[in-house]
């Protein structure tokens, strides 16, 4: 052995370590003692019962009491300290000192750490089955229905102090919180919003209030993130209830059906009624168009006739003629022929000739 060398010599203690006849022999634990008191006598001539010995102990002891106040607070850790048990003070991570016991304590709880509470349900882990807690997970929503609902809280700690000393059970109370808020929230909620597009909703506004609540508590946690696990209808119910979103699909899509109906109908029928609106108006302006016209030519023929009568009574016979004579056939004869020959001008065979020939 490393204090017994070949050949005898002494010891780590001083004493002879020779070997006896069955081999290395213990230490002398009375010589220990005895040359460790000779050696504390060389440091205090006069012993131990002087008054320089008692200082000297007093003082190792005050030093060893002093020096056992430093302690360290890790990166992700919080000190909490407490003077005669009364917390007065929090510090952050590196070396620090304060009063030793009894007249200080320093606790240093982890803050980083992200803890998870579940709510109506338990397990679902790689190796366990999801359980179903009813008396948890079954809310009232705002329009008298039950959702099944099976949630998760994450938080951590905020401020070590109030977590250690302002609250008790702090799992319990962040389950008990995160369950009433919930239920608020929930029972403003409609039941369609919770089983479809409002889980990113009531999350939000459960964070929120379930953190209103631990601060009022002064609880000292963080709520990090409430995450819906599962929404869904009542075992018992859920049958009929699906039946019931069927024929709500299939009201919808009738709806649907119907509004692309009435789109594809009602621009149709509004041309159409802008169209007959346009014609009544073009007809109105040509009617109001020919009658002013027809007005103007009055007017003009009557300033006429006022301004030379025997003109305009000429020209109205001649006009007239026209509109009676312009379509009849019309044989011309000659009065002043003799009487046995009637003078014939055959104008309309003409009129088709000249007509032909062009």
């Amino acid at each position: 052995m490393a204090w017994n060398p070949q050949g005898g010599g002494q010891g780590p203690w001083g004493g002879g370590g020779g070997s006896g006849p069955t081999g290395p022999q213990p230490p002398d634990i009375e010589e220990m003692l005895r040359r460790g008191q000779e050696r504390f006598r060389t440091l205090m001539p006069g012993g131990m019962k002087t008054g320089r010995g008692i200082m000297l102990i007093v003082v190792a002891l005050i030093g060893i009491w002093l020096a056992s106040g430093f302690y360290r607070v890790d990166a992700a850790q919080q000190g909490v300290i407490l003077l005669f048990g009364k917390h007065v003070k929090s510090s952050g991570p590196g070396l620090h000192w304060y009063f030793p016991t009894p007249i200080g304590t320093v606790f240093t709880p982890d803050v980083e750490k992200v803890q998870r509470t579940d709510i109506g349900f338990r397990g679902g882990s790689a190796r366990s089955a999801k359980r179903n807690v009813s008396e948890e997970s079954l809310m009232l929503t705002s329009d008298q229905n039950i959702v099944d609902l099976d949630f998760s809280v994450q938080w951590k700690v905020k401020n070590a102090g109030d977590f250690l000393f302002k609250i008790r059970g702090p799992e319990a109370t962040v389950k008990r919180a995160a369950e009433s808020a919930m239920r608020e929230v929930i029972g403003q909620t409609s039941l369609q919003l919770a089983l479809t597009t409002g889980r990113a909703e009531i999350e939000t506004r459960m964070r929120i209030l379930l953190q209103k609540i631990l601060d009022s508590y002064k609880s000292g946690i963080l709520v990090t993130e409430v995450k819906l696990q599962a929404a869904d209808p009542p075992q018992a119910v859920i049958d009929a209830f699906n039946e019931v979103q069927r024929a709500r699909q299939d009201g919808d899509r009738k709806v649907n059906e119907a509004k692309a109906y009435l789109n594809k109908i009602v621009p149709t029928a509004r041309g159409q009624a802008a169209k007959m609106i346009q014609d009544a108006t073009a007809y109105k302006e040509r009617l109001v168009k020919d009658a002013e016209g027809e007005a103007q030519r009055f007017l003009s023929v009557y300033k006429s006739f006022k301004s030379n009568e025997a003109v305009a009574r000429q020209r109205l016979y001649l006009e007239t003629m026209e509109d009676i004579l312009g379509g009849a056939t019309k044989v011309i004869m000659d009065g002043k022929g003799s009487s046995g020959v009637v003078p014939y001008l055959p104008l309309p065979e003409l009129k088709k000739r000249s007509a032909g020939g062009k």
